[in-house]
């Protein structure tokens, strides 16, 4: 039935065409036009068809004879077919008003004649030009008709895979099958704020437009999600509720989002099935409410579910399953927990097995169990209730199994002792005796008794089978309410968004009550949607103010009349179930006698009289009335039911049947949140013992009526969104489109008749600029108007004379149907005629250019032939008078060569005989030299030999008489050591020997030193005169041999000439037959060395080869050296990158959790306290959290240095959260040692003291303790003595020397201090070692002489023994020194006791032990020293070399900055192992295994080195940290002597003062403030402060230089706790300010920039000599001096870092809603790229207007965070990083809505892309940050839009683009040649081949499968160290600053 409404005025008549068109229907103009097919004129108004059968075309008045305008030769039109439904076909011929046939020519080639149908004239439907096909939007068609919609819809699924596409305001989605890479979280983020129009359709383009129209209009939302089983509705609804649960989050932090989506899950398994169609098919409806509060955020969700498909549980088609459940249950039958349940395989159960087919390909279901299992405990459903579910399950499993005995026809029994009955009286909890009688009986009660009657086995199985259905139903309710609780808010809710995934239009070959109530659920949502549909047209037009007419649509209302109304379907269904002996063919009758031949949507069946026909809104369905009775009825035996109810064991079971008297249906709703389906009230059971058997008389169509009238109601009260899910094909094929499926399917869910009501009035609708941008080329310039809406209106009556055909709007203007087309011939007629005419010119140019060329050409050949003759002419003259001058020269080279023949043989004979009387002559005198040398060397021999016996007969002698005046002296020496008085005096000059033995000693030494000095220039003067004898005797030797040599060439010439002399004779016979021969021979020699020349080129040509290949190759090894070197570098920096990105985003989740327990502590003390009148708040700035910024700065023990040495290395590298806290444990740690050693100290004191108060209460001290105390004292003395000089020289350095330069690294004073320590620290080790040796001779003497009286006294020395090895440095020392004088001042009376008992004489013998010992020592070491000394002369020279190169890297390595030092000492030594390295492989080349074990050693070499490096480091520090300990404790011990030393040691030992000098008016560059300043000071500084002030008129940094300042007066005073509580005060005041105003860029740059400056300052003034190299001398005066701020300075670090990011943040919230608009859809370039026609949902517009931002709109903004940058002083290397994360924020933005939006892959695009890109490069130049790496950032956009522009055809073009896009991932590329879309005729469409091969060649590339970029990613910030060349004294405070409370120090 068709309604018809008229709104406006009347529809006009449509007048004639009053122009003439006329078309070239040649091919000529076709191949001049570059194959571009013309767009014919004409118009096409199509609308929705009655049935599919009879679908062609609509038309709306009208005429005839504009016919001929459009369907002309060429044109191409749709033309239906039995198998794809439409064909696409070409005219022949033009056609002519009257045809009855018109001439057409396939696609494939084919001819066809295709005939007019002869009534109603009919024309095919006319197609869309190529431009068109593949728009998002099906109401941007031109021509909008069935066909054209199907094709639309081909070519999206098949060549671009895109599964969306918009229909106005419908979503059709088609199901892919196959897992698409679309719905990750970076797809969602993309989607997120953007408008509807904005991207490409995307089922999250349509959640997040119910979403902001949710917050915009607040208003409530449902999306309607339908579809066939299979189409993906029940995937489209889960990702709808996951893009709300990603975009707004929970409220609390309960994670409601994560429930929602855990329902999933639950709902799939206890609710979904496998059908012929689907897989995972819903057999339930459901509309889930979402609900959100005030800030939309979610805070919980309800579900309502419709008419569960209960029948399945008992009965399942063939390839069909049963629920999931089930099946899961079975899969997880082997689990401990299910023993219980006694489950097996699917196939054992009858339930299970029906279907035979039990198993899903790719789903495990024991996984899914899992998951099943995770989210109930997610939604709160305890393990114990979870166990109870899967009873009832197994129980129902198992009540499927059990069987029935027939007795007789009319009853029947079940099997004594049946294993499934006791099986499920287990489980159930019930007895088996009852269930067992109960299910073979049923109780009937009359009026007066009750009777039990028996069923037969056909009934019994029907009752278990409906209580098996009944008890899943319950059990499916049971669920649901328990889900609705665990999402029920527990606050209020604000609005929500529904979510109705609902089944869709079903028809089979047999079809029951279950179809009637989805079909007729169906038909109401069609109603819905037709009514919205119409009245956003009708809200359209009226907004336009444009007057429409005559708009008809499909009215179902009378389909629905016949279910839902009085006498209707669903009523004789009703009244039919209340008759006693009702049955489905009575109800047939009823159906038939009612409505047969009354209702035109009703018929009946020819051969059935048991099933009925209705015309539903898709089509005609036959219903099968067989089960209608009993389905509507849905009975169920009430004493099963309490049998269930009595259940004591199982208390699950009960609570499923307790709320039975407000359940009306198993799919009723629930107070928790579903729809009640019925309100009536139920009397109780008292009224009479029948009214519990009615307890069930609802029937289940009433429910259902009733619950869909309260959908619709919802549905009504909210906004609907529409998502039409289509399935491709029945076989689950992915990416197959079956036509006959797909219109089934459109004309069902009401996608054509969207396409029709739009076709009615005006689809194609353009705003005024739009149009001026794509129709300017039709205007001239005198029509070009100020005002673009009155230059549309004009341009339109010239073109478009019929003012019907579009009307003007206040915003847009609107055309019918077809006539976008006509504009778009008339334009591309135009741009074909502008073709032409450029390509006439440019081939006139061409020609004219060529003959110019062939003519030049002619007239240089001919000068060439001319050249060429002339040459060949000289050529010959040249040749000729050649020959003459080679003859000549030839015969007098044959004279001259037999002259020189002749005279050569005479000089030779002359020679010969001459050197022979010579020789004979020598031969004589060299045999009497040889006589003469042998008299004299045996004359020689004689003489020593008789020497030599004379000298031993006289030493003989003089031993003899030696040996006995020795005896003599010995016997007298004998008898004087016997004597005592010799012992006396020997005993007497001991003391005198023993000094006379230490200066022999010493002069022993020197002696020693100075012999070793003589040995060695000894050694130095015999080494040279070695070298000069052995030079001698090598060239003696030579000489020797030269003689030898010419003796024997004498004698062989000797001989030579006998034999010539025989030989002469022999020549003169021979001479004439050697010179024939010679002649021959020279002919020879001549062929021979031509062959040999011919041989050397050859070998020559070979060298060179074999020379270039060896270059190459070592160009191709150094290459790949370099490259494999280039790669591990950019490796390591990404590993770096890498790690210092996961550690800084570690930073931010600590910086945004600390933020989150700051607020969540402000809520807190908001709600537990109330501020009383007069409370005074603490200020702000004092953090309660003091301590977490908090670290000690003294160094006052030893044992710390080790721990303060080892952190400054950890701090090098960025430390995750994990590390920090196992630090922060550490401290801890060392902290609790730290205090247990102190409480020990403190114990060893009270102990010292104890024994000095028992010392003096004992009697006086005697023996050997005096003697060693009066010892000590002595050696003490002198030593306190060095002391004193040492400090006085110190202190006279220091005085005396005023410069600068004082206490810099290598000034006097610190030389003298680092000797001094030296030498005071070696002297202490040996005082201490001598101390301890005598003490230990005088302890065993005194044990020697008193063992029993002194044992106390022993006791006490050993404690002063372990005292003294206790001493660790000189202050303990100095202090038990003063206390031995003061004790030894008591007693000086025992002091001539110290030489008695025998002391000094083991000092003596000790003392000659050691000279012995010395002695050995020595010889040993000189017998060493000789051994090794030549051994070491060959090191020196090469170690000599290395020391200089080391000393030349040290030198380099000081002058750079300490980051770069080691990677500068690093690149050394790599440099220096790869040259090693080369030669060695050189060397090796032989020998692999050589070289293997070489480069293990090279691998182990360098390792250690680094480890050495790292050492030194290590070293470094502490000894500089060392060296600021002892000067301190020099200090205190020159103190602490001064207070313990008495008045007479004053006295006797004066100590000079020292003058300390003072600078007047001269300011050290310190601020100095009160304790209790200090709040006031951060918050005038830090809180209140103005940036912009700031900014403008103060030096850049202030506010970090005057916190610095006040950090040193703290540090200059010594006071720890004033530098921490200063410092931790203005990190939480700048945390507290970025907190208030964190969305204020120049905020934050602000103290971004301050913060920097505050750590360059900590470093540079830090004392470190890294830092300090820059430094000027008077600022290296002004380093910290007392404290150590390592520790700090990462703390500001990781604040900086957390600034940088929230600079980051709030420039990317800046930018992001300019990129877009910037860079993609305004045209900086008007003109190159025309606007394409649209659909309903319009784009932003790409022409500039006011609001709308434009490239310069960026560039300004860019502009503006430069600036503000550079005023406040921010370092240029962290404005390069934020410029570089800027940029890569833009391109990141630009290429993820390039890859969305499918208008915007177009050649114009990509031009326009690139111009954009190249304004932004041009303002990097201007700005001087090329070298930022901002530009390699945008290269991902640059590749894409060179892609965009490239020629796409050919392999070489796809060669090309591999090649080039190496930027982008192959996903990207891909997804842009899907995408690419022309805008103009004359582009073309990129092949599907072409994209196969492109994904082909890219198959090898190993990149990330994301297709987007994420624009998220914040790059790793460094702070390059940056020091101030600004001095601190010249620092002035300005007044406004308010902080005159400090003063300049």
């Amino acid at each position: 039935m068709t309604s018809v409404v008229l709104l406006g005025k009347p529809e006009r008549e449509i007048p004639k065409l009053p122009y003439e068109i006329v078309y070239t229907n040649t091919r000529d103009m076709e191949i001049c036009s570059m194959e571009i097919e013309p767009i014919l004129p004409g118009k096409e108004i199509p609308a929705a068809s009655e049935s599919a059968e009879n679908l062609c075309c609509w038309r709306y008045g009208m005429e005839i004879d504009v016919l001929e305008y459009m369907y002309v030769k060429y044109a191409r039109v749709w033309i239906p077919d039995p198998e794809e439904v439409w064909k696409s076909a070409e005219l022949l011929k033009d056609y002519k008003p009257g045809d009855k046939v018109l001439q057409l020519r396939l696609e494939e080639g084919k001819d066809l004649e295709y005939s007019l149908d002869p009534k109603t004239k009919e024309l095919p439907p006319l197609r869309n030009p190529d431009i068109l096909v593949g728009e998002n939007d099906l109401t941007a068609l031109s021509y909008l008709h069935e066909p054209a919609v199907l094709h639309n819809l081909k070519v999206r699924f098949i060549d671009s895979k895109l599964i969306y596409t918009y229909c106005g305001i419908v979503l059709v989605a088609i199901n892919p099958y196959e897992q698409l890479p679309i719905y990750g979280e970076d797809i969602i983020n993309a989607y997120s704020g953007q408008n509807m129009g904005d991207m490409d359709p995307h089922i999250f383009a349509v959640a997040e437009e119910a979403y902001k129209q949710m917050a915009r209009d607040e208003r409530n939302q449902s999306i309607i999600v339908s579809g066939e089983s299979g189409a993906g509705k029940t995937v489209s609804a889960k990702y709808a509720m996951r893009y709300f649960a990603t975009v707004s989050g929970s409220a609390s932090e309960a994670n409601v989002e994560e429930k929602v989506l855990a329902s999933n899950p639950i709902m799939e398994s206890i609710g979904n099935a496998k059908t012929t169609r689907n897989d995972n098919s819903s057999r339930f409806g459901k509309y889930i409410e979402i609900g959100f509060d005030k800030r939309y955020r979610i805070i919980g969700a309800n579900m309502r579910t419709y008419l569960l498909e209960k029948s399945r549980v008992v009965f399942q088609a063939e390839e069909e399953r049963n629920y999931h459940i089930f099946y899961q249950l079975c899969a997880s039958a082997a689990l401990p927990e299910f023993k219980t349940l006694r489950l097996g395989s699917a196939n054992y159960f009858h339930y299970t097995k029906q279907g035979g087919s039990p198993v899903i390909d790719g789903v495990d279901d024991a996984k899914e169990m899992v998951n099943t299992r995770q989210a109930c405990t997610l939604l709160g459903i305890s393990d114990s209730y979870q166990m109870g579910i899967f009873r009832i399950l197994a129980g129902i499993l198992h009540l499927g199994n059990v069987e029935f005995a027939s007795r007789d026809s009319d009853s029947c029994t079940v099997p004594t002792k049946h294993e499934p009955l006791i099986i499920f009286c287990d489980l159930m909890g019930v007895e088996y005796e009852e269930m067992a009688h109960w299910l073979c009986h049923r109780k009937l009660a009359t009026a007066t008794e009750t009777y039990i009657k028996p069923i037969s086995k056909l009934h019994a199985i029907n009752a278990r089978d409906a209580l098996a259905k009944h008890i899943y139903a319950n059990l499916f309710n049971w669920i649901v309410d328990h889900v609705n609780k665990a999402l029920h808010a527990t606050v209020k809710q604000h609005s929500f968004i529904g979510v109705l995934d609902i089944y869709g239009f079903e028809t089979f070959e047999i079809n029951s009550f279950e179809q009637f109530c989805i079909n007729y659920a169906n038909e109401k949502l069609q109603q819905q949607f037709n009514m919205h549909v119409f009245k956003l047209e009708q809200e359209e037009y009226m907004k336009e103010q444009i007057p429409w007419t005559l708009i008809d649509f499909y009215d179902n209302q009378p389909c629905i009349n016949l279910i839902e109304a009085k006498m209707g379907i669903l009523d004789l269904l009703d009244e039919e179930c209340k008759m006693p002996k009702g049955s489905d063919d009575s109800w047939a009758q009823k159906l038939y006698n009612t409505h047969l031949n009354k209702c035109a949507l009703f018929e009946k069946p020819r051969l059935s009289n048991k099933a009925f026909i209705i015309k539903h809104f898709a089509d005609k369905v036959e219903y099968q009335c067989e089960g209608f009775l009993e389905k509507n009825k849905d009975t169920v035996y009430e004493e099963q039911i309490k049998v269930l109810k009595s259940s004591k064991k199982f208390k699950l079971l009960p609570e499923l049947f307790q709320d039975e008297e407000k359940v009306l249906s198993p799919t009723s709703a629930t107070p928790s949140g579903r729809v009640p389906l019925s309100r009536m009230p139920i009397k109780p059971a008292k009224a009479r013992p029948g009214q519990a058997s009615k307890e069930h008389k609802k029937t289940v169509g009433h429910q259902f009526r009733n619950s869909l009238h309260l959908l619709m109601e919802t549905l009504n009260a909210t906004t609907p969104h529409y998502v039409r899910c289509i399935k491709p094909n029945d076989f689950k094929f992915p990416f197959t489109f079956d036509e006959k499926r797909a219109v089934q399917q459109l004309r069902a869910c009401g996608v054509l008749e969207t396409i029709r009501i739009s076709a009615a009035g005006f689809p194609s609708r353009w705003t005024y600029q739009e149009f001026f941008s794509r129709y300017r080329v039709l205007m001239k310039q005198r029509d070009v108007l100020g005002d673009r809406k009155q230059t549309c209106k004009n341009v339109l009556e010239k073109l478009i004379q019929d003012k019907d055909k579009y009307q003007f709007g206040k915003t847009k203007i609107f055309f019918r149907a077809g006539q976008v087309a006509y504009l778009e011939k008339i334009r591309a007629d135009k741009l074909r005629a502008a073709c032409i005419r450029i390509q006439k010119t440019i081939r006139g140019w061409l020609m004219r250019k060529k003959y110019v060329r062939m003519r030049k050409a002619a007239i240089t050949i001919q000068r060439h032939v001319r050249g060429y003759q002339a040459r060949c002419y000289a050529k010959f003259l040249r040749r000729t008078r050649a020959a003459i001058t080679i003859q000549k020269f030839q015969r007098m080279y044959v004279v001259r060569k037999r002259y020189q023949c002749m005279r050569d043989a005479t000089i030779a004979l002359q020679a010969l005989l001459r050197g022979y009387m010579v020789r004979n002559k020598y031969q004589m005198m060299l045999r009497e030299h040889k006589s003469v040398v042998i008299q004299k060397h045996v004359r020689g021999w004689l003489a020593r030999r008789r020497y030599g016996r004379t000298l031993r007969a006289i030493v003989y002698l003089q031993c003899c008489y030696r040996r006995m005046m020795a005896k003599r002296e010995l016997k007298k020496l004998k008898i004087e050591a016997r004597s005592v008085e010799r012992y006396k005096k020997l005993h007497i000059g001991l003391e005198n020997k023993i000094m006379q033995l230490q200066r022999k000693i010493d002069e022993q030494n020197k002696e020693y030193k100075s012999l070793l000095e003589k040995m060695s220039s000894l050694e130095i003067t015999y080494s040279t005169e070695t070298e000069k004898l052995r030079s001698d005797v090598e060239r003696l030797r030579m000489s020797e041999e030269e003689a030898k040599n010419a003796t024997n060439r004498v004698i062989s010439l000797q001989e030579e000439i006998a034999k010539l002399r025989r030989e002469l004779h022999q020549t003169q016979s021979e001479k004439k037959s050697i010179e024939e021969w010679a002649d021959k021979y020279k002919h020879e020699t001549e062929q021979l060395v031509s062959e040999l020349k011919e041989q050397n080129s050859l070998l020559k040509t070979e060298k060179e080869e074999l020379n270039r290949r060896i270059h190459d190759q070592a160009r191709e090894i150094t290459e790949s050296m370099e490259k494999k070197l280039v790669e591990e570098t950019k490796q390591l920096e990404l590993d770096l990158n890498d790690e210092r990105l996961r550690y800084q985003n570690l930073l931010n989740e600590f910086s945004r959790l600390e933020e989150r327990y700051d607020d969540l502590k402000d809520e807190m003390n908001l709600m537990v306290s109330i501020p009383k009148p007069g409370h005074k708040r603490t200020d702000s700035t004092h953090s309660s959290n003091e301590s977490e910024y908090t670290f000690s700065s003294e160094i006052t023990e030893a044992e710390d240095l080790p721990l303060r040495m080892e952190e400054p290395s950890e701090k090098k590298a960025p430390l995750d959260m994990s590390l920090f806290l196992k630090l922060q444990k550490r401290v801890s740690e060392l902290e609790q040692e730290k205090q247990s050693l102190q409480d020990e100290l403190d114990r060893k004191e009270e102990q010292a003291l104890r024994a000095k108060a028992k010392e003096e209460e004992r009697p006086p001290i005697r023996g050997a303790e005096l003697e060693y105390e009066s010892l000590k004292r002595q050696e003490l003395e002198s030593e306190n003595k060095k002391l004193k000089n040492e400090l006085n020289e110190l202190q006279k350095a220091l005085t005396e020397t005023r410069a600068p330069e004082v206490t810099a690294p290598g000034a006097p004073a610190y030389r003298v201090l680092l000797d001094q320590l030296t030498s005071v620290s070696e002297e202490l080790e040996v005082r201490k070692e001598e101390v301890l040796i005598l003490r230990s001779q005088l302890v065993s003497q005194k044990e020697a002489i008193q063992p029993k009286e002194d044992k106390n006294t022993m006791t006490d020395a050993t404690i002063l023994l372990e005292d003294v090895q206790k001493m660790k440095d000189k202050g303990e020392i100095a202090q038990a020194y003063i206390g031995l004088k003061e004790t030894n001042r008591q007693s000086p009376q025992d002091y001539h006791m110290l030489n008695e008992d025998g002391e000094l004489w083991l000092a003596y013998e000790g003392l000659k032990q050691a000279n012995r010992l010395l002695e050995s020592q020595l010889q040993s070491q000189k017998k060493s020293h000789e051994n090794e000394l030549e051994s070491l002369r060959g090191e020196i020279q090469s170690l000599k070399e290395e020391n200089n190169r080391q000393q030349q890297l040290l030198a380099q390595n000081l002058q750079l900055p300490p980051e770069a030092r080691i990677e500068a000492s690093l690149q050394h030594e790599i440099t220096r192992l790869t040259n090693e390295n080369l030669f060695f492989e050189e060397l090796y080349a032989d020998d692999p295994k050589k070289y293997q074990l070489y480069r293990i050693s090279l691998y182990k070499r360098m390792i250690d080195l680094m480890e050495q490096l790292e050492k030194q480091d290590k070293t470094v520090r502490k000894l500089k940290k060392q060296l600021k300990v002892f000067a301190k404790k020099i200090g205190e011990l020159e103190v602490g002597q001064m207070e313990n030393i008495s008045p007479g040691q004053i006295i006797d030992e004066p100590i000079r003062p020292v003058n300390i000098p003072r600078k007047e008016k001269d300011f050290q560059g310190m601020l100095e403030y009160k304790k209790e300043d200090e709040q006031k000071l951060v918050k005038n500084l830090i809180l209140e402060l103005k940036p912009r002030g700031v900014a403008v008129n103060l030096i850049p940094g202030l506010p970090a230089y005057i916190l610095f300042m006040c950090v040193r007066h703290a540090d200059y005073l010594n006071d720890d706790q004033k530098v921490r509580s200063l410092l931790t005060s203005t990190i939480n005041g700048i945390k507290k300010v970025l907190k208030k105003r964190g969305d204020d860029f120049e905020t934050v740059s602000f103290w971004l920039s301050n913060t920097c400056r505050f750590l360059h300052c900590l470093k540079q003034y830090s004392g470190e000599e890294g830092f300090m190299k820059h430094n000027t001398p008077r600022q290296n005066e002004h380093c910290l001096t007392n404290f150590d701020l390592a520790e700090y300075r990462q703390v500001l670090s990781d604040l900086a870092i957390q600034i940088y990011q929230q600079l980051v943040r709030v420039l990317e919230n800046i930018l992001q809603p300019m990129i877009v608009s910037g860079m993609l859809e305004h045209e900086t370039i008007q003109g190159v790229s025309g606007v394409k026609p649209t659909g309903l949902r319009k784009r932003t517009s790409s022409i500039a207007d006011e609001g709308t931002y434009t490239l310069d709109s960026i560039i300004r903004q860019l502009n503006s965070f430069h600036s503000v940058m550079c005023q406040h002083g921010m370092d240029p290397e962290l404005i390069k990083q934020v410029v570089k994360q800027m940029f890569y924020i833009i391109g990141a933005v630009t290429l993820n809505n390039l890859l969305l939006r499918k208008d915007m892959c177009s050649w114009s695009k990509g031009m326009q892309i690139r111009y954009n890109v190249s304004q932004l490069e041009e303002w990097l130049r201007d700005k001087n940050l090329m070298n930022s790496g901002a530009k390699e950032t945008l290269e991902p956009l640059i590749q894409a839009a060179q892609l965009l522009q490239v020629k796409k055809k050919t392999d070489e073009d796809a060669e090309a683009i591999c090649s080039m896009c190496n930027a982008l991932t192959t996903a990207q590329i891909v997804k842009v040649l899907n995408l690419y879309t022309p805008v103009n005729e004359f582009e073309e469409r990129v092949l599907v081949s072409f994209i196969r091969t492109i994904q082909v060649r890219l198959r090898d590339r190993k990149d990330s499968p994301q297709l987007l970029m994420d624009a998220k990613h914040i790059f790793p910030v460094t702070f390059p160290f940056n020091p101030s060349s600004l001095a601190l004294e010249t620092i002035q405070i300005p007044a406004s600053l308010g902080l005159g409370f400090i003063s300049r120090v």
